[in-house]
This record gives C-alpha cells, structure tokens and sequence, in this order.
C-alpha cells in the first residue's frame, strides 16, 4: 500500500474519531436547548402584571355574548410586552369591561376583543335601560348570566351597570327572584382559598341575596374577574383596591364596581352603621337572575 493511501486512511480514522468525540457534546447541546425552548416562559411586563403560573391560555373572543352583534370587533393575541394600558392608554377601562376582564388576567399568550371603532363601547352596556319588571321597585338587581352583566335599577330605569362573573359550569348561579338580606363589607370564604393558601379567599363588599336549602349561601362580592364564568355561584365584580391588597396588583386600583353596588344596595342609613362584618338588611333590593351560560364556540371565530 502506498503512502498516499496510508495518509488517507490514516485520516479518515482520525474524522471518525473526531466526529464521535464530537457527537455527545451535540447531544448535550440540543437537549439544552430543547429544554430552554420547553421552559421557557416570557416575562411578564404588563402592568400591573399577569399570571405566569396559570398555564391556560384564554381566549375570550369564543364567549358568545348577544349584545356584541352590532358591536364590530377582532380578536388580539397579547404579547409578551402588552398591557391594557399599554395598548388602549387611558381607554383600557373600556376595553376592560367589554371582555369582562380585570387587568390583572391579561396576560401574554391569550386573546382578548378589541372593538373596531373604541366609541362604540364607551358607553357600552347589554342591559335594557327601561326594565318593566322593576318599576313597582325602589331598588331592583338584574343579572344577565348569559351576558356575564349586571344592572342596577330603579323604579325601572337603569341607574348603571357593570361586568360579572358567575358561577361557572357544575357550579351556576341560582336563577329566580331573590331579596337581598345581608351585607359583610370584610367578608372572606369559609370554602376557598387565595392562590398562595395563606389565607382565605376575600369577598370585599358582600351582598347576600340567597341562602339555597344545603345551607350554602350565595353573595355579589368583589372577586377576580377572569372574563368568564369563574365562580362556585356567587357573582363577583371588579375590585382592584381588594387585588392590590391580596397581590399587590395594581399599583393604582381604578375599578371599583364592587363598592358602587355595595353602597348603592345596602348601604342607605336605612341600614345603619356599617360595622364591616355580617349584618342583616331590611327591605333590600329584589334580586333577579335570569338566562343560560354564554356559549364558549369550540374553535376561534374567523375574521
């Protein structure tokens, strides 16, 4: 065999070497970046912050609700550096109310509903401004569960609303006509905890409108609002002085609905003193809930 060959062969072994003294250091590689691309989460820089422990990833563009018929409006996917504020600015209460969701539940990786033309929700509401059914009232409470939407009237006409949240599937909220007895202003479950279980869950501004045949009571109170159906049956709405407490988010609380119903419905001097814990009412408002869970479409609307 001649030299040349020899050299040849000679290289050749040493390429087969090489590439196998190679090949872990591959393999070691790749596996680190598979479990960089597998864990990787993106931060989470919208104000007043996210969930980056709730592995859902919502889209709120699949609740069906009927009043947004007329309402124009494309889905938005958030991104890793959005916010409601840092999308709509001063107008992100508007684009709040109309998914139903409080800031601290948009989050990147979800979808939310973004109107075409922002005047068309400012003033947005499904609830019928004239309710017949409640003229005979002073004070009368109208949940639209299909809606997720809540009405305050008197002697029939609407005074204001706000968004919901209810029961969800297995747990709705009880539907019929129901009175207001109670109030709690510093009300907490006796059930469910806060996400880290360290305490139990706040119910800030408690309005107790039934209490079901096992005993079980059902309240409006302040709560999360995720933008969808979320509770055990009781109706939660927006508190952000309530999250900022609990989570420390946000930093400057604006949604207040809680304390507008609680002060409107049972907080008259009708009622007297306000201690903060659970008082019974006299003549509080009528109660009533109506309808089915919004439809939640198996599969993204095409735009």
């Amino acid at each position: 065999m001649s030299t040349a060959e020899d050299d040849d062969i000679y290289n050749q072994i040493i390429l087969r070497k090489t590439s196998m003294l190679h090949r872990p250091l591959r393999l070691i590689l790749a596996a680190a970046l598979l479990c960089f691309i597998v864990l990787f989460r993106p931060p989470s820089t919208s104000l007043p912050g996210t969930l980056p422990d709730d592995p859902a990833r919502e889209d709120l563009g699949r609740f069906v609700y009927p009043s947004l018929k007329n309402i124009p409006w494309r889905p938005h996917f958030i991104m890793p550096d959005e916010s409601l504020e840092r999308l709509f600015g001063d107008k992100w209460v508007h684009v709040a109310r109309f998914n139903r969701v409080d800031r601290r539940h948009v989050y990147p990786g979800m979808t939310i509903k973004v109107p075409l033309n922002m005047a068309d929700i400012v003033d947005y509401t499904p609830m019928p401004q004239l309710y017949e059914k409640a003229r005979a009232y002073r004070r009368y409470i109208l949940l639209n569960v299909t809606e997720q939407w809540i009405g305050a009237y008197e002697h029939g006409k609407l005074k204001f609303s706000m968004p919901a949240a209810t029961g969800k599937e297995g747990y709705e909220t009880p539907a019929g006509l129901f009175r207001v007895d109670a109030r709690d202003r510093g009300h907490f479950s006796s059930l469910y905890d806060t996400e880290d279980g360290k305490s139990k869950y706040p119910m800030d501004y408690a309005i107790r409108f039934y209490v079901g045949p096992d005993e079980i009571a059902y309240w409006i109170h302040a709560r999360d609002l995720p933008g969808k159906p979320a509770s055990h049956g009781c109706i939660g709405l927006f508190d952000e002085e309530m999250q900022k407490r609990v989570y420390a988010v946000p930093f400057d609380p604006v949604l207040k609905d809680a304390q507008k119903l609680y002060a409107w419905a049972v907080g008259g001097k009708e009622n007297g003193i306000d201690t903060g814990k659970l008082e019974l009412v006299a003549n509080g408002p009528v109660m009533e809930v109506t309808g089915p869970l919004p439809v939640y479409l198996p599969f993204p609307l095409k735009f």
